[in-house]
C-alpha cells in the first residue's frame, strides 16, 4: 500500500515524530519513457517506506541502497536500465532511470522549515546535491516543478501545498464526490449547512455544518483550493457559488441542467460577480463522461479537476 501515497510530506513528518534518520529517493532523469516523472519521490526509514518511483521493478532495491545512505550518511546515485551495473533487474517499461538519495535527520533545519511550510500552505523547493540541502521560500510560486544541473549536480525539487477540495450538498452526488476526492488524495471537506450534527461515515472526509459563506471563511480558499457545489437547492447552490468564486480557489463547478446555466449566470452577475470570476464556473459540472449515477459523476468531477491541474502545471525542466 505504501506506493498509493504521492505525497512524501506525511511521512517525512512520521519519521519526524518518531525520531527517525530516514532516506529521501528523488528520480530526477528517465529515459525512453516511465511510468513515473522526474521528481517523483520515496521516503524509507528502517521500519517502511512511502511513495513509488516504478511499477515496482526496483523499489525493493532502493530500500537495500536506502538504509546504507542511513547508516553511513553517504548519497548514491542509482542507476536502473540501460547503463545500469545491475542487469538482473530489469525495467518493463524499457526506461533508464536515474535516482538520487539522500540522508535527511529528523532535526535537519531543511526538513524542519518544509514541514513548517507545509503546515502554513506555501510553496517551497528544495534545493540538494545529495550531500547538502537547503530549501528555497523566496522564489516564485510558480517556478519549475522539477529542475536538475549536471556540473555541478544540483536538484531542485518544488513542493506545493496538498491539493484540498470543498464540497457542499448532502445527496449521493456530494457524498461520492467527497469519498472518492479523499481517495485521490485532496484535504477534503463536506459542506452541508445545517445538516445532521453526525457527519457521514466517510473515510477522510472532514465535515461542517456551517453556511457557504462562513465555511470558505474558516476553510480560507488558496490557489490549491477546488470546490464542487452538489447542493440541488438553488439558493444554496447561489450562496455556494457567491462565496467560492470570487475567492483565489482554482476551481469552481456546480452540478445542474446545462439549460438553467444562463439563468444561474444572469442572477451572479446581478449579484455583483465579476466576468472574470465567471469565466472560471465549470457548469455543468466535471467532463462529459455520459454517465449520471453518483460515482459516474463523481469521477468526471474529479478528473475535470485533475486534468485542470495537469494543465495548469508547469512544465518539467531539466
Amino acid at each position: 500500500m505504501f506506493g498509493l501515497a504521492d505525497d512524501v510530506r506525511p511521512a517525512m513528518r512520521a519519521a519526524v515524530l518518531a525520531g527517525k534518520t530516514f532516506a529521501l529517493a528523488t528520480l530526477y532523469a528517465v529515459g525512453d519513457g516511465g511510468p513515473r516523472p522526474p521528481g517523483s519521490q520515496m521516503v524509507v526509514t528502517p521500519g517502511g517506506a512511502s511513495g513509488f518511483l516504478s511499477g515496482g521493478c526496483i523499489e525493493a532495491d532502493i530500500a537495500l541502497h536506502a538504509a546504507s545512505v542511513i547508516d553511513d550518511g553517504q548519497p548514491r546515485h542509482l542507476v536502473y536500465g540501460q547503463g545500469s551495473p545491475w542487469p538482473d533487474i530489469q525495467l518493463l517499461c524499457g526506461a533508464r532511470l536515474d535516482i538520487l538519495v539522500e540522508r535527511v535527520s529528523p532535526d535537519d533545519s531543511a526538513l524542519t522549515q518544509l514541514l513548517m511550510q507545509d503546515e502554513a500552505r506555501r510553496p517551497a523547493v528544495w534545493v540538494t546535491d545529495g550531500r547538502t540541502h537547503h530549501l528555497d521560500i523566496q522564489g516564485p510560486v510558480r517556478a519549475a516543478t522539477f529542475q536538475t544541473r549536471a556540473t555541478p549536480f544540483e536538484l531542485r525539487r518544488r513542493y506545493d501545498p496538498a491539493p484540498r477540495l470543498i464540497v457542499f450538498g448532502s445527496d449521493p452526488i456530494a457524498l461520492a464526490t467527497a469519498s472518492l476526492g479523499a481517495q485521490a488524495g485532496f484535504e477534503t471537506t463536506l459542506v452541508t449547512p445545517k445538516g445532521p450534527s453526525s457527519p457521514p461515515p466517510l473515510t477522510g472526509v472532514a465535515y461542517s455544518r456551517a453556511s457557504p459563506e462562513q465555511a470558505l471563511r474558516d476553510i480560507v480558499p488558496d490557489a490549491w483550493t477546488t470546490v464542487a457545489v452538489a447542493t440541488h437547492d438553488w439558493e444554496l447552490d447561489h450562496e455556494a457559488l457567491l462565496a467560492a468564486l470570487p475567492s483565489a480557489a482554482c476551481y469552481v463547478g456546480v452540478v445542474g441542467a446545462r439549460r438553467r446555466i444562463p439563468e444561474r449566470l444572469a442572477r451572479l452577475r446581478a449579484a455583483g460577480v465579476s466576468p472574470a470570476a465567471l469565466e472560471r464556473l465549470h457548469a455543468p459540472i466535471g467532463l462529459d463522461l455520459g454517465g449520471k449515477a453518483p460515482w459516474e459523476i463523481a469521477v468526471s468531477v474529479i478528473a475535470e479537476i485533475m486534468a485542470g491541474r495537469m494543465k495548469s502545471s508547469p512544465e518539467i525542466a531539466g
